[in-house]
């Protein structure tokens, strides 16, 4: 992994083995950046995409591998009150199956580099968004009260 700061935003290319969600977090823990906004595109081996099931309060997980064009990739990183880095990403990736084209989206839990990915990081400037969490819905939302 390689990223450049240019003006106030992040270019990071991941690259073969690389994980891109945790590779993201590393970035904003060691630039100090309390909340974010990504996007990108690659190419991968590997992705693990959820869905949450409110039945059972919990993610249920795919997991594709082989060469995959990871299509679209969006998210956000908040820090909750005590520091903690959380992440919200989706992903968009495509790959071809028994001479099929197929995609796959959803929740991201991680997404591993097979040749290149490319993402901007557009930290929030001027102030930060925080995470709360919501034990109605077992899951954490935008908090802005904590500005």
């Amino acid at each position: 992994m390689e990223y450049r700061k240019i003006g106030d935003t992040y270019y990071i290319r991941f690259d073969r083995g690389d994980e891109i969600v945790s590779g993201i977090l590393d970035i904003c823990r060691n630039e100090k950046i309390e909340s974010a906004v990504y996007s990108g595109i690659g190419g991968l081996s590997k992705a693990e995409i959820q869905t949450f099931v409110p039945e059972k309060g919990e993610f249920e997980t795919d997991t594709v591998e082989g060469m995959l064009e990871l299509v679209s990739v969006n998210g956000n990183l908040v820090m909750d009150r005590e520091g903690n880095y959380f992440h919200h990403t989706h992903s968009l990736v495509a790959y071809k199956e028994d001479g099929k084209h197929l995609v796959l989206g959803g929740h991201t839990k991680s997404l591993t580099v097979l040749y290149t990915g490319e993402i901007e990081l557009r930290p929030v400037i001027g102030g930060a968004v925080r995470r709360r969490y919501n034990p109605e819905t077992g899951t954490g939302f935008w908090d802005f009260a904590a500005n």
